[in-house]
């Protein structure tokens, strides 16, 4: 796959076609932005258009209503059927020429109002007084209506469609008598033609009228002046967009709060898109223009930029080792043109190293001869010292056999080949340090005394080669022969179970380390300024430190990866550092 594409991966190639993913993403970003602000913007000025119609329409529906209000407070407050009604509850029925006489007062408030159909008063039993037919006001009206307007203490309560006519509608408003102290004194019910809540003189800039739907507390339709049927609940439950199956209408509705109606502008939902599909056309006309354009141009772009690069690379392809050839190019671009520049100068350059390297090489292979020629193979040593070893037990030197076989096996420990692993386990170190304390202990008898402490479970951890011994040769040196008395050195390794590390500790109780001696120490051990070498001067420690910090630094040890000297003058010397329980494989890379 990466061959076939290989011809295809070319810079001018790649800065051509990141240019042009750079501009469909900018010109993509940038035109669903705008067509996003726009949109929104659009669809806002129509929800405010809508909004400002379902305000004006509200106004006029109040205007309506207050009209009614005021018909029938009137009529409520009128002196002689104020009069006629409270004689009716003191059980004096009308007679015919009083219930006549109210046909006058009805007629003169009811010219008043155009939609008014007519007007019927009753008793607070009920009764109807006029018109002169005797109906019951509990058989014209749902019982509901006339708590309701109980409740209302004189307020007018719409009480829906006439079950007589449909395209009447009712309100029924309680009577209180003014000088009986608002004595209940009986109903007047006024008949609506739904045509007078008609709104329909709301016009558009075209000349268009505004959709306008009038629903009562029940969901039911008061009038309305749409061409198309939609369901009156679900523009009672819809927030903002209600459908009829082939078109939607944002709907924009307002309560009144003198009835309980609710006014619903609506509006066809294409219409205030109409303005978003020619900003949508726009824009895709503008964003293929403006690719089309930034193609060429950034195919132009890529190919001024790439064409000396190409001759660059043929040039340095061309490249002979020794014999390299400067690129004589002139570009019109000040970078191609110190980028030619620095290849000439190093083809120069490299042609004189070439030469350089030549003569070093020969000389390499004479030095490597030389050094060839003057190596000893350690096995000499390790097998001449096999032959002492097997000549003194022939003479019956016992231990001076033991000791030379000992710095036998203490030499094959120390002397590595260049293959061998530079870790080993904890036992196999501590085995090492043994040997050397036993051939101490050969020359100082019972001036010295020594103890190794190692549990069973920590044998097998790894650590890097030669890390105790050299502690341990600075516990002899200057723990032990630095005093007369017989002394004693102790060597500890055990874990520390809370950060899983193993501790190892060189004890000895000689004559301890001066305080300005021991900070001198400390100081180079910090990295300060270096111990000169010879005896008693410290190097060892140091090395020591310098091993810990190579091998264990860098890892998860951190700052325990340190070589801790604690020591007082006359009360001996203690000499710790820390490893992991881990394999050296996390730690040697």
């Amino acid at each position: 796959m990466q061959r076939q594409t290989r011809p295809f991966n070319s810079l001018r190639n790649q800065i051509f076609v990141g240019f042009v993913m750079v501009m469909l993403v900018v010109l993509l970003i940038a035109g669903i932005t705008a067509y996003d602000r726009v949109a929104s913007l659009l669809k806002s000025n129509a929800e405010k258009h809508i909004q400002q119609t379902a305000v004006q329409a509200s106004g006029r529906l109040d205007a309506l209503i207050a009209q009614v209000n005021s018909l029938t407070s009137q009529v409520a407050d009128d002196t002689y059927l104020q009069r006629l009604l409270y004689e009716e509850k003191q059980g004096k029925k009308a007679t015919f020429n009083q219930r006549q006489a109210l046909l006058q007062i009805a007629g003169s408030y009811q010219s008043f109002i155009n939609g008014a159909q007519s007007m019927e008063i009753y008793t607070t039993n009920y009764s109807r007084i006029f018109p002169m037919d005797d109906r019951s006001l509990s058989h014209r009206l749902d019982r509901g209506w006339i708590v309701q307007a109980d409740k209302g203490k004189g307020r007018l309560v719409w009480a829906g469609s006439d079950p007589d006519d449909p395209s009447i509608l009712l309100a029924i408003r309680r009577i209180n008598l003014l000088d009986r102290s608002f004595e209940h004194g009986g109903y007047v019910v006024v008949r609506m033609q739904r045509s007078f809540f008609q709104l329909n003189d709301s016009e558009r800039s075209d000349g268009s009228q505004d959709s306008i739907m009038l629903l009562d507390g029940g969901g039911e339709v008061v009038t309305s002046n749409l061409d198309v049927h939609l369901d009156p609940q679900a523009v009672m439950d819809s927030e903002s967009v209600v459908q009829n199956g082939k078109e939607s209408y944002i709907v924009v509705k307002q309560r009144s709060e003198l009835t309980g109606w609710t006014l619903a502008v609506l509006t066809p939902l294409r219409e205030t898109t109409e303005g978003v599909s020619i900003l949508r056309t726009a824009l895709f006309v503008s964003g293929v223009i403006g690719v089309v354009l930034f193609l060429v141009m950034s195919f132009f772009l890529s190919t001024m930029i790439t064409r000396p690069l190409i001759r660059l690379m043929r040039a340095m392809r061309g490249a002979q080792p020794g014999a390299m050839r400067p690129n004589l190019m002139v570009s019109s671009t000040s970078e191609i043109n110190e980028l030619n520049e620095v290849y000439n100068q190093m083809v120069y350059r490299q042609n004189e190293l070439a030469q350089v390297v030549h003569d070093k090489e020969v000389m390499q292979s004479r030095a490597e001869l030389k050094a060839l020629q003057s190596q000893i193979n350690p096995h000499f040593l390790f097998n001449t010292l096999e032959a002492f070893y097997w000549s003194l037990e022939d003479k019956g030197e016992e231990e001076m056999a033991r000791m030379v076989i000992a710095m036998s096996r203490l030499f094959r420990y120390i002397i590595s080949s260049p293959h061998q692993d530079e870790w080993v386990t904890i036992a196999d170190e501590l085995e090492h340090v043994e040997r050397y304390l036993n051939i101490m202990q050969m020359r100082l008898g019972d001036r010295m005394r020594w103890e190794i402490q190692l549990s069973e479970e920590l044998r097998t951890v790894p650590m890097p080669k030669l890390l105790i011994q050299p502690l341990v040769e600075n516990a002899v040196l200057y723990g032990v022969e630095s005093t007369l008395k017989p002394g004693r050195i102790e060597i500890n390794v055990y874990p520390l179970s809370i950060t899983g590390l193993v501790c190892v500790e060189v004890r000895d109780d000689g004559p301890g380390i001066e305080a300005e001696r021991l900070q001198t120490i400390l100081q180079a051990l910090k990295g300060g300024d270096p111990l000169a070498p010879g005896r008693g001067t410290g190097v060892g420690l140091v090395n020591v430190h310098q091993r810990l910090q190579l091998y264990f630094g860098g890892s998860p040890l951190g700052d325990y990866a340190r070589l801790a000297v604690d020591s007082e003058a006359g009360a001996g010397t203690v000499i710790r550092f820390y490893i992991p329980r881990g394999s050296e494989a996390s730690y040697d890379s």
